[in-house]
């Protein structure tokens, strides 16, 4: 794996965290506040993770400049890999079918925001 790689899929691992944390203060801030329902709060937060993802995977697509599904699938499966390592030490369970399908979902997201996000970098202009 090439270093820049890597380094992009680095910069969207910190953008998914420090959404992810920034996006859960105002939801528990939401929460305390507000009457929501849980029905409502779990869609919030699904539709919350795959913003993060996305962003995600723009940001890692920008960085590393090619192979944008590479790196986004790198982010996605790095996220996913986190939340289960958390979810199994932690708890001694694993993803259930809904999580699965989830996480799927939040990896799919990942990808296409790389896509998107190698095709928004900049490209080295030679002349011909």
């Amino acid at each position: 794996m090439k270093n820049s790689y890597l380094t992009a899929v680095v910069y969207g691992w910190i953008t998914v965290l420090v959404l992810v944390l920034i996006s859960s203060l105002l939801l528990s801030l939401v929460v305390r506040f507000t009457a929501i329902s849980e029905f409502t709060l779990s869609y919030i937060t699904l539709t919350i993770g795959l913003i993060a993802l996305f962003v995600g995977g723009i940001i890692s697509g920008l960085k590393g400049k090619e192979n944008g599904w590479v790196v986004g699938a790198l982010t996605g499966a790095g996220f996913t890999l986190l939340t289960f390592l958390v979810q199994y030490l932690g708890f001694d369970e694993i993803f259930s079918i809904q999580q699965t399908v989830y996480h799927t979902t939040y990896i799919l997201a990942a990808v296409v925001g790389g896509i998107i996000g190698v095709n928004l970098s900049p490209k080295d202009q030679t002349a011909s």
